[in-house]
This record gives structure tokens, C-alpha cells and sequence, in this order.
């Protein structure tokens, strides 16, 4: 997570604070300035697009627990950078905003097509990951959907879901193990923050 300030991880923290006292973030997303306020069909696909990125398996995935909502949020508040003017690239021109930043909403809902929403969930599915491919390969033209990633996994990761059933939860300081075993099973742990940088 770079670029983050303990700032900015404090108010994403906030969001999903307030997000999750609210059922399914509407109340939330009406509070945004009419511009930035997505329609049905973004929150739809934004929905989509984190399940796909975080499916349903023994807990729930990112879009059931409002992870798409989160991003929605998240962009319209330029967490993780996405309210400043991006590099210069002719194919970002249309969904610029008027302060120069790029509408990564509407970007994604552009580059996955119209069509998105009706596709199988295999060919969906095969779609985001060449657009992730593509991302971290260094493709300019591709980059907006890192940080679209990077606010899903932090949606889910701070969910209730996410930080108590997904991961492993210990009260800090909580007991010293100094050896603890670790199999393919072992979950994270949401309460160990020691390997993340905030700048």
C-alpha cells in the first residue's frame, strides 16, 4: 500500500466505519456531490467486479459485503491518489472530471463494455483478468484499475467479514508464540498490521 498516510488509512477506515452502519451503503453514496453520485448500473457492476476479485467461498465475497460500494466512495474522496490528474494519455481524455482527475468508474465501465453485465461469469471473469494482466504488466492504458483493486481488497479486508471471518482475529497485544506453525490453511491475522508500510 504505497503512497498511504496514516491520514488516509484513517479515513478509509472512517468510510467503511460508516458504510457498515448503513445496509448496502445507500444512504452513504446519496450523501456524495451529484457528480460523483453513481447510477444503479455502476453499483451494479462495481458489485461484479469486486465478487470476481474476491468471490464467495466459506465467508462471503468483496461485492456481497459492499466492498463495490466502498471503491465508489473511496473514488469519489481520491483515496489511494485517484482525484489527482493522471499520467497523459490520450485514451484517459474522456473520462477526465473537470479538475483534471480521472473517473475510474466510469473508465472501468467503458473498458469492460456495455455488455459486462450479461456476460457468463466464466468470460467476465476472463475479461478482468487480462485487464489485471495487462495492469501489472505495466500497461499505461490499463493502470486506473490498480487502484480499483487495491480499494476492493481494502474494502473487504476492513469489513466486519472480512477483518473477523476471513482473516484470523487476535486481541493485541494478546500471547508471544515465538514459533508459530504456519500450513497452507493458516490465515492471515486482521490484527497484525507489522509488514504494512503507511508512509
Amino acid at each position: 500500500m504505497t503512497g498511504w498516510s496514516r491520514r488516509h488509512f484513517l479515513g478509509a477506515a472512517a468510510l467503511v466505519a460508516v458504510q457498515a452502519a448503513v445496509p448496502g451503503g445507500a444512504a452513504v453514496l446519496g450523501k456524495l456531490d451529484p457528480k460523483d453520485a453513481p447510477s444503479p448500473r455502476r453499483r451494479k457492476l462495481m458489485r461484479m467486479v469486486a465478487d470476481h476479485v474476491i468471490p464467495s467461498t466459506g465467508t462471503p465475497g468483496a461485492g456481497t459485503v459492499g466492498a463495490g460500494d466502498f471503491v465508489l466512495v473511496a473514488l469519489a474522496h481520491g483515496l489511494e491518489g485517484t482525484r489527482k490528474p493522471p499520467t497523459a494519455n490520450p485514451a484517459f481524455a474522456p473520462f477526465l472530471r473537470a479538475d483534471g482527475s480521472l473517473d475510474h468508474a466510469a473508465w472501468l465501465e467503458a473498458t469492460l463494455k456495455p455488455n459486462w453485465l450479461t456476460l457468463p461469469a466464466d468470460r467476465r471473469h476472463g475479461q478482468l483478468a487480462a485487464l489485471d494482466a495487462a495492469a501489472y504488466k505495466g500497461d499505461a492504458a490499463a493502470a486506473p484499475w490498480r487502484a480499483i483493486k487495491g480499494l476492493i481488497l481494502t474494502g473487504y479486508y476492513t469489513s466486519e467479514i472480512g477483518g473477523s471471518k476471513e482473516l484470523n482475529y487476535e486481541l493485541v497485544p494478546g500471547r508471544f508464540d515465538p514459533k508459530v506453525p504456519v500450513a497452507p490453511e493458516t490465515r492471515a491475522y486482521s490484527s497484525d498490521w507489522t509488514a504494512v508500510d503507511f508512509g
